[in-house]
């Protein structure tokens, strides 16, 4: 009797194909929490930037908070006239952060584009309360790209594109301010856009205006503006839609409902 019980037990062996299984699921387990840290690890690390930067939010008492940041330039712009998509502004800053601008404006909702895009497209969203980041391609690549990404990519009222020969590798603007940085980590990016992007206490002009797609954008011109550029006090080109009139740069619906458009173009 000893013998067979002893047999029996023998025979039964490890089970060697149950705890490869286990071991496998928990392999397998493992990799996708690994991916999702890895993977989530950008935006984990924006939030808390943005949450360290909601102390620049504006408000009655502190409208303007990018007074308190250091190295922010502000030029007075009144809510400016339009041009046509053939004609050039001689904008009197580097990117420009104000002046007239093209009748149809760039998408600046969340969208980096790949590519430079024309100055008065970009000028025209800056109007309708969005933060525009611009970065020098020769400079800014690889980490420091993406991190300038992820505060952009599905964000609304931002938007971001190379700027060919920028005089610094960053440069940030809003609707009559600018800063320009020299690290993509700078915690004055996230300060600026919680400041300024659709500050509700007169930092823009059109209040309450669209930044979904209106057209796709003209292309980035490198060359300097000819004598037939426009000059910063334009009064604006017959038959383009300008400022103040009805309809001009206004959405269909308030803002908070307005999609967002793509995240890369």
């Amino acid at each position: 009797m000893k013998a067979a019980r002893s047999s029996v037990v023998s025979k039964k062996g490890t089970p060697w194909g149950t705890i490869i299984a286990v071991v496998a699921i928990v392999a397998l387990a493992a990799s996708v929490v690994t991916y999702y840290m890895v993977a989530s690890a950008p935006k984990r690390e924006q939030k808390t930037r943005e949450e360290a930067a909601a102390a620049f939010a504006p408000s009655q008492q502190d409208p303007d908070p990018s007074k308190r940041i250091n190295g922010v330039t502000t030029t007075k712009y009144e809510g400016s006239v339009h041009v046509t998509a053939a004609e050039r502004v001689a904008y009197d800053k580097t990117p420009p952060y104000g002046g007239p601008h093209d009748q149809a404006w760039a998408a600046c909702n969340g969208v980096v584009y790949e590519k430079a895009v024309r100055n008065e497209n970009m000028v025209h969203g800056l109007e309708h309360g969005a933060v525009w980041i611009a970065y020098n391609p020769a400079q800014i690549s690889g980490e420091a790209l993406d991190l300038l990404k992820v505060r952009v990519e599905g964000k609304p009222y931002t938007v971001m594109s190379p700027y060919p020969n920028l005089d610094k590798p960053i440069s940030v603007q809003s609707w009559g301010h600018q800063l320009k940085l020299d690290s993509a980590s700078d915690e004055r990016i996230d300060q600026f856009i919680a400041a300024l992007r659709t500050n509700p206490y007169g930092a823009y002009p059109e209040r309450d205006a669209t930044c979904d797609a209106q057209i796709e954008p003209g292309d980035f011109d490198p060359t300097p503006p000819g004598p037939d550029a426009k000059p910063m006090d334009y009064k604006g080109t017959a038959g383009t839609q300008q400022d103040g009139q009805p309809g001009a740069g206004q959405p269909s619906q308030p803002p908070a409902s307005l999609p967002s458009a793509p995240a890369s173009k």
